[in-house]
């Protein structure tokens, strides 16, 4: 069995998806990146290989799952196998429910749910002739606590989750360990276009909020994130499996801002 390690990486060409790639790269692994923008992902590519490792783009939608499958296809037949699947790529709308299109709806499920399923059966063949892989689910602190704003993107988050101990109790005994990551308030183009009614951008204010309530004070950044799914897919990791990791700062242990907690004990709180 080969000690090269191939991992796949979708939503690669920003973010957490990003960082992710580069952080894996860094830890011995070559890397399929995967998003629509291929003029970013090259320059992802770029940053691999100058790490030394190899770096393969597939451009293209998530929302079809014909290019979905020739992506573990591809994978497989230029680098040689998938050790790693991390499911990070996304797609919402700010939109209630009392609005949202059926359209939107289907395609937030189509990129956020239905692709990380079959994305995650299709690597898994491959896993199975190693006896070993690891496929990581990126969900959300929003599958927990909701805000009324994104129905499709909350009720696809939640699944995820669920997704994630079904398919590690099938996986399991071949050895490939499945796992959720949900991240909290991360600063990244996604979480920096909150707009009103009126179009305004409101993100500072969503921002202040957040904040607030966060235990340590401040967003996360990419790079944290993609420490943890890193950790996550090595073999320090070996024994985690059907679980989910958590990274939101403290936040969903929250109970008041603390704005108000420095109003109720006055010098306790900086």
């Amino acid at each position: 069995m080969s000690e090269r390690r191939v991992a796949i990486v979708t939503g690669a060409s920003r973010g957490i998806g990003h960082a992710t790639a580069v952080e894996l790269a860094r830890q011995g692994h070559d890397v399929t990146l995967v998003a629509r923008d291929r003029a970013a992902l090259d320059n992802v590519r770029a940053t691999i290989e100058s790490l030394g490792r190899q770096a393969l783009v597939i451009a293209g939608d998530l929302a079809d799952l014909a290019f979905a499958e020739h992506i573990v296809r591809h994978t497989v037949d230029q680098l040689g196998q998938v050790d790693v699947l991390v499911n990070n790529a996304a797609w919402r709308e700010l939109v209630t429910m009392r609005h949202i299109s059926l359209e939107s709806w289907e395609r937030t499920l189509r990129i956020c749910l239905t692709t990380p399923a079959f994305l995650a059966r299709w690597a898994a063949k491959s896993m199975e002739a190693c006896q070993r892989g690891v496929i990581i689910n990126v969900s959300s602190m929003m599958s927990r606590q909701a805000a009324g704003m994104s129905p499709a993107y909350i009720a696809c988050k939640g699944a995820l989750e669920s997704l994630t101990y079904e398919l590690a109790a099938l996986y399991g005994p071949l050895g490939i360990r499945v796992l959720t990551v949900s991240p909290g308030a991360i600063d990244t183009e996604m979480s920096n276009d909150y707009t009103n009614e009126s179009g305004d951008n409101v993100s500072k204010l969503v921002r202040e909020y957040s904040e607030d309530m966060i235990m340590l004070g401040r967003y996360g950044t990419s790079e944290e994130i993609a420490k943890l799914i890193a950790f996550a897919a090595s073999d320090s990791a070996s024994y985690l499996t059907a679980t989910t990791l958590t990274a939101d700062g403290g936040w969903h242990r929250q109970h008041l801002p603390l704005s108000l907690r420095t109003r109720q004990a006055p010098g306790d709180f900086p």
